[in-house]
């Protein structure tokens, strides 16, 4: 069913849809903007946020879109206008942040990609409306919104552990985190009838964060530099 956007959707989209074209036809725009571990260590932090508006390709930028597309009336209807802009940029930059410090020692790393933001919104969008039920491709049967969750996060895990495709995982992780922060932060009511997901995913928060703490001091071994740029 088509659904009409709120004017922050209309806003987010053509964003992202003018700035991952410009960045189709321009290989300097692209590398100027996109995330690099090595550039944000060398001041230019701005890439924490302009990465969030480009994309590798029409597949990855219509993903991400179509995702944010089905939840954000969701948490635009519920949150407003101001506290959705908070939880989009609070989400993209928790993610960013999240993959900064994972990646840290590989300076070479490089993604692009709005997944951050569009997590957080997802994850929000769970928790302000739990009895949410969604409809997956080739799945023809409704899943509880909180069980998507719940797989979705045991995905991310399993990639970052793995490391082994080109999916920006790290961000996705940190931007759902950072949407479930966001949105307690603006309304913490749906403390009280979230429950069960939030308990179930503090558990599954602990693996990362842990981790986390050891690349921090130096203790984890990082994947080999990455000679291309993931998907986020």
């Amino acid at each position: 069913m088509i659904q009409s956007l709120p004017p922050e959707g209309v806003l987010i989209i053509g964003l992202n849809i003018l700035f991952t074209f410009i960045g189709f036809k321009n290989d300097v725009f692209f590398d100027k903007y996109r995330f690099q571990i090595g550039k944000i260590k060398s001041g230019e932090y701005y890439r924490l946020l302009s990465s969030g508006f480009l994309h590798v390709n029409l597949t990855h930028l219509l993903f991400n879109m179509f995702t944010f597309y089905f939840f954000v009336n969701i948490v635009v209807g519920i949150l407003g206008s101001l506290s959705f802009l908070l939880l989009f940029f609070g989400s993209l930059l928790a993610g960013n942040f999240f993959a900064y410090y994972f990646h840290f020692k590989d300076s070479y790393y490089s993604a692009v990609g709005a997944s951050g933001a569009v997590t957080g919104v997802l994850f929000s969008a769970l928790l302000l409306y739990p009895e949410i039920e969604l409809m997956l491709f080739l799945i023809p049967i409704p899943i509880p919104g909180y069980l998507f969750g719940i797989g979705y996060l045991l995905y991310t895990l399993y990639g970052m552990k793995a490391q082994n495709d080109t999916i920006g995982h790290t961000a996705h992780f940190g931007g759902a985190i950072g949407g479930i922060v966001i949105t307690l932060f603006v309304m913490p009511e749906v403390i009280y009838t979230s429950i069960l997901m939030l308990g179930i995913l503090s558990i599954q928060a602990q693996t990362p964060l842990v981790n986390l703490k050891f690349v921090l001091v130096g203790q984890t071994i990082l994947p080999q530099t990455l000679q291309h740029t993931s998907n986020q």
